[in-house]
């Protein structure tokens, strides 16, 4: 019996692991060959792009190499690049055409904005300014057959005016030109749950970042975004987050790609090791 009936069982798994590369930026800006190949060794299939940086005539980098060297070193380790974080600053018209064109190299199917920066949001109308901005950014990705999302962080959670931020930007954005990467452990320790925003908005998340904590901390509007310096951080699967409920959604959500991350993690090989490993083995 027990055999018959096995499929009910959860069977569901993460046919790709990737990896922020956030993670590792200090190796990787140390040894960067040497670190992708760690990276590749571990099992990760994916990465997504961090250290971004656009100089004054455009010209756009990452961990201080063009686009080409880091497209040609990835495809040395067999690691596909479906997305990566830009700033805020780099979407205005004239930066983001540079962005295009190297994504476009990289192969990128998504540009990911990670970070509001806080005098946008202080202004009266900060909110409706990145709103307007992202549908703008939107738009152009669209044009260039690339999908532009967005990635949280806890502050989108704390009420203003009497109305969350993160929901606003999900009800007057354009769902067609802008998605969401979730920051699976931002949405819970900003007292949220990331099932419901499944529920409520279905299809809207094609990109999730994975990231655990040992106890959630106690936030509130006035103190500013932690980036890991005092919370209890730790490698997925050995905190708090029910990640076996809240990836049991996956289908619902539309995620597509699954990012490892850890702020500030003291061996950053050692901790992506470790939450590679759990999710190697995670059925949902």
């Amino acid at each position: 019996m027990a055999n018959r009936f096995s499929w009910a069982a959860p069977s569901h798994k993460i046919e790709k692991i990737g990896l922020q590369l956030y993670t590792v930026r200090f190796p990787m800006l140390q040894d960067f060959h040497g670190s992708l190949a760690r990276v590749a060794t571990i099992g990760y299939k994916e990465v997504e792009l961090a250290e971004f940086a656009q100089d004054a005539a455009g010209k756009v980098t990452y961990f201080k190499r063009s686009p080409e060297e880091v497209r040609a070193a990835l495809d040395s380790q067999g690691l596909s690049v479906p997305s990566t974080h830009v700033n805020f600053k780099s979407l205005a018209p004239d930066n983001f055409a540079r962005v295009l064109e190297a994504s476009k190299i990289l192969g990128h199917s998504y540009i990911v904005n990670p970070w509001i920066d806080e005098d946008v949001r202080k202004q009266p109308d900060g909110w409706k300014r990145a709103v307007e901005t992202f549908n703008r950014a939107g738009e152009a990705c669209q044009k260039a057959g690339i999908q532009f999302a967005y990635h949280n962080h806890w502050f989108e959670f704390i009420p203003v005016d009497g109305k969350m931020p993160y929901d606003f930007l999900l009800k007057e954005t354009d769902p067609n030109l802008v998605k969401m990467e979730l920051d699976l452990c931002w949405i819970v320790v900003g007292g949220q749950d990331p099932v419901k925003y499944f529920e409520q908005y279905p299809g809207r998340f094609p990109l999730v970042h994975v990231k655990d904590m040992k106890k959630l901390p106690v936030v509130d509007a006035s103190g500013g975004q932690n980036f890991g310096d005092s919370l209890d951080m730790t490698s997925v699967g050995s905190g708090v987050i029910d990640w076996k409920r809240i990836l049991g959604k996956s289908e619902q959500a539309g995620i597509k790609h699954y990012f490892v991350e850890h702020d500030k993690p003291q061996d950053p090989f050692d901790s992506i090791q470790k939450s590679f490993d759990y999710l190697k083995l995670l059925r949902f």
